[in-house]
């Protein structure tokens, strides 16, 4: 039976104004989660530990190895994707919030958050996540899952600013306007957000399962190639990653890449508007609004395909590691006019 998840969450913060128009924050917040719900194939055949007489020649002690044609825990049924309430998570973040107000109607704010979550699964389904598979490896063993969540990001900065522009009655440009003149030189604002964080963590697949636990639809992880040297994340859309960093595990075994193992491409982006305030009566204004999203036109790469090799022998699949789609627009401009009473 599920039980219910539960979670221990602790937070520490402090604030102080280092001068009096600047606030500094500084937060801390961690928890830890146990009871959490993992996918697990509960209707696997069951492994023996090498050495066994079932295990091959060579096959060092210690291996998880399913022979092929093992009947599954329960032969009468197929496989299943089964709730467990067997999940354990970790969170520690810190999160640094400087505010500061400018003369002349200019503030900036500036926020910084470093952190780190880690679990044993957090796929509840087949499309929660496309960086990593959904079900555990091996029920038998979760901890072999232990690693960052789909959903970490270990750095992400934010800084924003809005400037009322000096311009029109009471300001320091064209403070003698009056009338028409002065509604068209007043009431500008420029404001802008500008966004930048880490990729996600995401994990090598294989197309195929060798693993002899008679699961086609779980997706499993390659192991480390021992012959291979370099850095195995290259970055770039043509080929993120160095699909020869990897080799097809033995069949009857599980693939030794931990589970997302690795980081993928960061996002960059900043956005920008500019606000026009008229008054045309005593009680309405018209606000005219342009609005210039992922202004440096920036492309941000998305998770590149994963699938390391699609068949048992030979070579790495020629898409892997290759990155065809992006996590944001290109450049919009959008142009708003809004009636407020």
């Amino acid at each position: 039976s599920l039980l219910t998840p539960m979670v221990e969450a602790y937070s520490f913060g402090i604030e102080h104004a280092l001068t009096p128009n600047t606030v500094l924050r500084i937060n801390y917040e961690g928890s830890h989660g146990y009871h959490e719900i993992v996918s697990i194939d509960a209707n696997e055949p069951v492994p023996v530990v090498c050495p066994a007489a079932a295990c091959p020649t060579g096959m060092p002690p210690g291996t998880i190895y399913t022979p092929a044609g093992a009947p599954r825990a329960n032969p009468q049924l197929a496989n299943t994707w089964t709730w467990f309430s067997e999940g354990v998570s970790s969170y520690n973040g810190l999160e640094v919030d400087v505010n500061h107000r400018f003369a002349r109607s200019l503030e900036l704010r500036g926020v910084y958050t470093w952190s780190k979550s880690l679990d044993n699964g957090d796929t509840l389904n087949p499309s929660a996540a496309t960086n990593a598979p959904g079900l555990a490896m091996d029920p038998r063993n979760l901890s072999i899952d232990y690693g960052l969540s789909t959903f970490d990001v270990r750095n992400a900065a934010v800084i924003s600013g809005s400037y009322q522009l000096p311009f029109g009655r009471g300001h320091r440009f064209l403070g003698g306007q009056s009338g028409w003149s002065n509604n068209m030189a007043s009431g500008w604002t420029v404001e802008a957000i500008g966004t930048a964080r880490s990729g996600f963590p995401f994990t090598p697949q294989l197309s195929f399962n060798p693993s002899n636990n008679g699961d086609t639809r779980n997706s499993v992880r390659p192991s480390f190639n021992p012959a291979f040297t370099g850095s195995v994340v290259l970055g770039g859309p043509n080929r993120y990653f160095n699909p020869n960093a990897f080799i097809v595990p033995p069949n009857g075994t599980f693939g030794n890449v931990g589970r997302d193992t690795f980081i993928g491409p960061g996002l960059e982006t900043l956005d920008f508007s500019l606000l026009k305030d008229t008054s045309v009566t005593e009680r309405l204004k018209v606000q005219f609004r342009a609005e210039f999203f992922n202004l440096f036109n920036r492309p941000n790469f998305n998770t590149p395909n994963l699938i390391v090799f699609t068949q048992p022998g030979g070579a790495p699949a020629t898409t892997a590691g290759i990155i065809t789609s992006t996590t944001t627009s290109a450049r919009q401009i959008q142009f708003a006019l809004k009636l407020m009473g």
